[in-house]
């Protein structure tokens, strides 16, 4: 059998290129179906769930990585005419359904790549490659809105896979011609038939699919987040000092991996007099526990063996501002669902005219909040939890 293609049949690389696919997203569709049910409340579900991901995830690189071979070595190739030559607009239509496939091969995988690059932590991908991508930043926004993309051009994939197997069947049990055959190998037995000749309508035909579907998506509401953003914002608070801007953040180590997040809501009362020493002040900072983003894990988050969203909507940290001999601590209660645990939060302070900066790191344990219970193996979900955070205010 020929290496390359002819103008009656298709070469063994091209079958090989064919049915390696064929194989890969037989696998890799199921496994993406079932690790997106599989629950993660557990260590041996979390565990068993960031496997089924990695799989899923690493089969995807390899299914991008064989598209584009096919795609360069299809390009190099003569294509065997169409077996239906006479009938043009079942041909026309193959040829679009083919250009959808070949597109969503390498649309698919690579928008589950960049939400993949874009979030923190959980289910590596087992090749010896980066994590990451260039250009794409680990940011909340584009993981969601690759997530969204590739949800949405895997099921474009999924019907023109089905759309070309019924092709497939039709030619070889109602047609009863060569079209399956001389992709597999061996003899094909394939009839003379005038070359194929290409155009651009096909292609054309193709974009315009993922172009509608993209579009339908978008105004359905696909692309808005609705998981994320609060029900309802905190309401604004006055003090002595008003905070302008600022960030609260957190980093858990989930499955041996960094996961970055931050609470977009939250709202500061400070009383302070940069002219005392000792009990220079107070502080009252409320959180908004559902305006927490958390990589992949923020649906996860929000549940009721960890922020218990529902039922705790808020956290709140009470204490005195504490000045001694330059440095600064905020001495109080952090209260995080119903468990209050007294902590002392070292922070740096600088101030100019009427704006203060301050900066501080502190690290709590999780289990002392009742926060991923279930979670009794620090190798599935660290216990340690660091938080940072940076505010300016003016008086």
């Amino acid at each position: 059998m020929p290496a390359s293609n002819t103008m009656q049949t298709y070469g063994s690389v091209t079958k090989t290129f064919h049915w390696l696919t064929a194989l890969l997203i037989l696998a890799l569709v199921p496994l993406g179906l079932i690790a997106n049910a599989l629950p993660y409340q557990t260590d041996a579900e979390l565990a068993l769930k960031a496997q089924v991901f990695s799989v899923h995830k690493t089969l995807g690189v390899l299914v991008f990585a064989v598209a584009l071979a096919r795609i360069v070595w299809a390009v190099t190739q003569p294509k065997p005419g169409d077996l239906n030559h006479d009938h043009k607009v079942q041909s026309a239509l193959a040829s679009v359904v083919h250009w959808t496939l070949y597109i969503s091969l390498v649309a698919v995988p690579l928008s589950g790549w960049v939400h993949h690059a874009a979030t923190a932590g959980f289910a590596p991908i087992w090749l010896p490659i980066s994590q990451n991508l260039p250009f794409v930043p680990k940011d909340e926004a584009v993981a969601e809105a690759a997530a969204a993309v590739h949800w949405l051009f895997s099921k474009i994939m999924i019907a023109s896979i089905l759309l070309h197997i019924a092709g497939a069947l039709k030619h070889h049990f109602i047609d009863k011609d060569a079209t399956l055959r001389r992709m597999w190998f061996g003899p094909a037995d394939a009839p003379l038939v005038p070359a194929h000749r290409g155009s651009l309508a096909a292609p054309v035909g193709a974009i315009a699919v993922f172009a509608l579907a993209t579009g339908g998506a978008a105004a359905a509401g696909l692309f808005r987040d609705h998981e994320s953003m609060p029900t309802e914002a905190l309401a604004a608070v006055s003090s002595e000092w008003t905070v302008t801007e600022g960030e609260i953040g957190i980093t858990v180590a989930q499955l041996g991996s960094d996961v970055q997040g931050r609470f977009a809501d939250w709202t500061a009362a400070i009383s302070f007099d940069p002219d005392v020493t000792g009990a220079a002040g107070e502080v009252t900072t409320t959180i908004l526990i559902q305006s927490l983003t958390l990589g992949s894990v923020t649906s996860q988050a929000m549940g009721a063996d960890f922020f218990d969203a529902a039922t705790f909507p808020t956290a709140t940290f009470t204490g005195a501002i504490i000045e001694d001999a330059g440095s600064y601590t905020a001495d109080g209660v952090l209260s995080i669902k119903d468990s209050a645990v007294p902590v002392t939060f070292p922070f740096d302070l600088t101030i100019e005219g009427d704006t203060a900066q301050m900066a501080g790191t502190l690290t709590l344990d999780r289990r002392d909040f009742g926060i991923g219970a279930s979670m009794a193996d620090e190798s599935s979900l660290g216990f340690s939890v660091d938080v940072t955070l940076q505010v300016s205010a003016t008086r």
